[in-house]
């Protein structure tokens, strides 16, 4: 009788041990949740439609360009007044239409609203933009800003942005952002080198060291190198989409 007194009180013991470790199904719901919905969607992947106001005053912003003073009374007095959606809109609008110019104006509008967070998608797509029309001093402008509220992209932004500039023939504003990328705190991935390497084949100096840095980073991987021949080097083309 004594000893199964003794066993029940170990057992009892025990449970009570692990009920104190059980981690709270509550906490477990609250970490799942949490980590799922925090990121919440950005305003700059979301589907942009513009409303009659933001239709009027894309209208307008483009009719006087060339008037500065009535420009600048017009972006004071209507375009401040604008909507959220339809800023957002406006500025999606120009940039698809390649305005740089217009593009530039809402940016800075955009930035100094006080619903305005520093966004990746955000400084993307103004960067892609502007790599397509080679303004190289308006992009140069726009990663000052970025870097100054300190947005960081993903390796796979990277790599868009440097086969941008390096489609519109822009080697140097695309090597500017691979070194950016190599400082990233990210692990980096092959695919944005692969991106380079293909990029650059018409600089082989830059290439050269981009080929230097993949194969340091990653040793099991192989380079090929494009042949010299012209005939040759559709099939290279071929082969690397093949790929």
């Amino acid at each position: 009788m004594w000893r199964q007194g003794q066993n029940l009180l170990r057992r009892a013991s025990s449970r009570r041990l692990q009920l104190q470790h059980r981690p709270q199904i509550t906490d477990v719901r609250k970490l799942i949740t949490g980590a799922a919905s925090s990121p919440s969607l950005s305003i700059w992947r979301r589907k942009k439609e513009m409303g009659k106001e933001g239709l009027m005053v894309a209208k307008e912003l483009k009719r006087l360009q060339c008037h500065p003073l009535r420009f600048e009374r017009f972006m004071k007095t209507n375009v401040s007044r604008l909507l959220k959606s339809d800023l957002v809109a406006v500025l999606v609008e120009f940039q698809r239409q390649n305005l740089v110019s217009l593009s530039m104006k809402l940016y800075e509008v955009v930035r100094k609203e006080t619903w305005y967070r520093p966004d990746m998608f955000f400084y993307r797509d103004m960067l892609m933009m502007l790599a397509r029309n080679k303004s190289v001093e308006e992009a140069r402008t726009v990663w000052d800003d970025l870097k100054k509220e300190g947005v960081l992209f993903d390796q796979h932004t990277f790599g868009d942005l440097m086969r941008a500039f390096l489609d519109s023939g822009l080697p140097d504003e695309a090597m500017r952002i691979y070194d950016e990328m190599r400082s990233s705190p990210d692990r980096p991935l092959s695919l944005p080198f692969r991106v380079m390497l293909k990029g650059l084949i018409p600089y082989p100096e830059f290439r050269e060291k981009v080929k230097d840095d993949f194969l340091e980073l990653f040793p099991d991987m192989f380079v090929y190198d494009p042949p010299e021949d012209e005939d040759d080097d559709g099939q290279w083309r071929l082969e690397s989409e093949e790929e």
